[in-house]
């Protein structure tokens, strides 16, 4: 074996051992921060009423340890993309108990957001940090990539989806291929250490007679475009509501206090909390056939993007599953289709519009409902990712657009 060859494999198997020790930190850092979650959305439950009224009173709490611990750590994700490429050099490592600590004053509080920002984010810093020390060109580009496909793995334990995910969002249009073999084993590494440490995979037995037809290909192309719609709109008004309330009340103070007290109002109007957390009592309603309204996705929508609008920390994924998910239960009847298969078609085909990607919404499809729904994820995606106008909740990444020039 020549040297170039020797270099590569060496490369290769530092990667490797590098993935694994990632795979197993942020795993576990994803369980702890998980299993918290959890049992902050169960006290959040049953004590809504006492909790609400201090949601604006989180917030302040929020900005202020942002700027006074958090230096350049409040760009959040945006921070991850410009490290990632390369606009930025450091990604401090205090990045990692802000976020976890902010979102769980969001939730705690009654605040509508989402987990995997958070897992991402983690995974970013602690793969950014490994790839620091090694010597490599791009090792810390690609060990960023492998620590976000490791968090988002720990967090959903959905290994192949986290893969491709990281894959494919940091760079719209493009795939890093070198950071394959790192993220795929990060990922499989943290989905397996934080199942091991006791945190749940949410899945549904999608077990449902679908007659395939021309028929049914219509209705699947028409969903395809409502969801995909639907998943573009949050990415743009989430977008605009960011540049418009920065605008209209710039202090970061005086803008989360405000709009805390409008949620709290509005949290408590209507149905006294229903809206608060991740979503996923809409989620679960969507497959357990309990009740859903056909306003609550908009409802959640419009909450989510002005709790995140604001300066509230979190993510936006599992919220988006929850309107993906409500919104395919409600529509069902329309097209004629079970309620629980458009809820999956939805759950996955919003995310894939509103994050602007493909292969991890099929992976994600099939890796929570069965693989025996490949084909169904597989067509639903296809036209919802055509269907988004190009919008993306991660607004660094390049719009696809810039690769059909």
């Amino acid at each position: 074996m020549d040297q170039k060859k020797a270099a590569v494999y060496q490369e290769i198997l530092f990667y490797g051992i590098a993935a694994i020790l990632m795979g197993i930190l942020v795993g576990a850092l994803d369980a702890l921060f998980g299993e918290v979650l959890i049992l902050i959305t169960q006290f959040r439950g049953q004590h809504i009423a006492l909790l609400l009224p201090f949601l604006a009173v989180a917030g302040l709490a929020i900005v202020y340890i942002y700027q006074k611990f958090g230096k350049n750590s409040s760009k959040g994700m945006g921070l991850i993309f410009s490290a990632g490429n390369r606009q930025d050099e450091e990604i401090p490592k205090r990045l990692v108990p802000l976020v976890i600590g902010g979102t769980w004053l969001t939730h705690l509080f009654g605040g509508s957001a989402g987990r995997e920002g958070v897992a991402v984010q983690i995974g970013a810093t602690v793969g950014y940090t490994f790839g620091k020390k090694l010597p490599f060109q791009d090792s810390k580009k690609i060990l960023l990539v492998a620590g976000m496909a490791g968090g988002f793995a720990g967090l959903f334990q959905t290994p192949m989806a986290a893969t491709f995910f990281a894959l494919e969002v940091l760079m719209v249009g493009r795939i890093e291929y070198r950071a394959l073999f790192p993220a795929a084993l990060s990922a499989f590494v943290a989905s397996y250490t934080s199942h091991f440490l006791g945190l749940e995979k949410f899945s549904v037995d999608l077990s449902v007679a679908v007659p395939v037809d021309l028929l049914f290909a219509g209705k699947v192309v028409l969903l395809g475009i409502v969801f995909g719609a639907v998943g573009g709109l949050f990415a743009k008004l989430l977008k605009n509501t960011k540049g418009w309330l920065a605008q209209k009340i710039a202090d970061p103070y005086r803008r989360i206090f405000v709009v805390g007290v409008l949620l709290s109002i509005a949290m408590f109007a209507l149905h006294t909390g229903r809206y608060s957390g991740l979503g996923t009592n809409l989620i679960s309603a969507s497959f357990d056939e309990g009740t859903i309204y056909g306003y609550d996705w908009v409802l959640k929508l419009v909450l989510t993007i002005v709790t995140l609008a604001a300066g509230f920390q979190g993510g936006e994924v599992t919220p988006l599953f929850s309107i993906g998910a409500s919104l395919g239960y409600w529509l069902a009847p329309v097209f004629g289709l079970p309620p629980e298969f458009v809820a999956a078609l939805g759950y996955a085909s919003v995310f894939a519009s509103a994050t602007n990607t493909f292969i991890a919404p099929v992976f994600i499809g099939v890796e929570v409902f069965g693989y025996d729904t490949l084909p169904y994820f597989f067509a639903i995606v296809s036209v919802a990712y055509v269907f988004n106008s190009g919008y993306s909740i991660y607004a660094q990444e390049k719009a696809k657009s810039d690769y059909l020039q």
